[in-house]
């Protein structure tokens, strides 16, 4: 029997295997909710496979995404980015990148730990929500556009609402599989404690 997905989901492997492994799951690691929140930036204007299918080189050019080592990237470093074709070579987003890396340090540097931080906006525990279709699904959300201002505020940029709202689908802030696909309940059913 077939497993009903998502209607954005393609016949793409590589988007499938996503879709039914990652996305939704509720993430804590901070490493991992950094790389989300700079590929989803590097998303914008882009299909998400796009970016899917760089994530690879993403992390192996990005040092594994390790906000310490990419704070310290110089402009040699940027331009070395900037000609790597396995990588969206736009100088805003590769900025942000290194930007949105000094601003996370910021956080930490504030007393704040950025992962319980960016929960904090749905206060912790996943939202369960029930879309019905992909229409119902919206763009922002009032918990997005908060997390928006306050990115901003720290000066993280390609952080505006419909990014972190894509963002807080990604890393299970928010359960946006719709009903009749496999994984809304197994997404659900998901603790909701930090992993250790």
């Amino acid at each position: 029997m077939m497993n009903t997905r998502c209607a954005w989901v393609s016949d793409d492997p590589l988007y499938r295997t996503y879709h039914d492994t990652e996305w939704g799951v509720p993430q804590h690691d901070a490493r991992a909710l950094f790389e989300s929140l700079v590929l989803d930036g590097a998303q914008a204007g882009l299909a998400w496979i796009t970016v899917l299918r760089k994530r690879a080189r993403y992390r192996e050019v990005f040092d594994d995404f390790d906000p310490a080592r990419i704070a310290r990237y110089d402009e040699a470093k940027v331009a070395a980015l900037l000609a790597d074709p396995g990588i969206i070579r736009n100088r805003a987003k590769v900025a942000a990148a290194v930007g949105n890396a000094r601003a996370w340090l910021a956080l930490q540097e504030a007393g704040l730990d950025p992962a319980a931080w960016l929960w904090s906006f749905v206060d912790g525990r996943p939202v369960q929500n029930v879309r019905r279709t992909l229409a119902d699904v919206p763009a922002t959300s009032p918990a997005s556009d908060a997390m928006s201002k306050a990115l901003k505020a720290r000066g993280f940029k390609f952080a505006g609402s419909t990014i972190c709202y894509a963002f807080m689908q990604a890393v299970g802030m928010v359960n946006d599989h719709t009903v009749d696909c496999f994984r809304h309940r197994a997404v659900a059913e998901l603790g909701v404690a930090p992993h250790a």
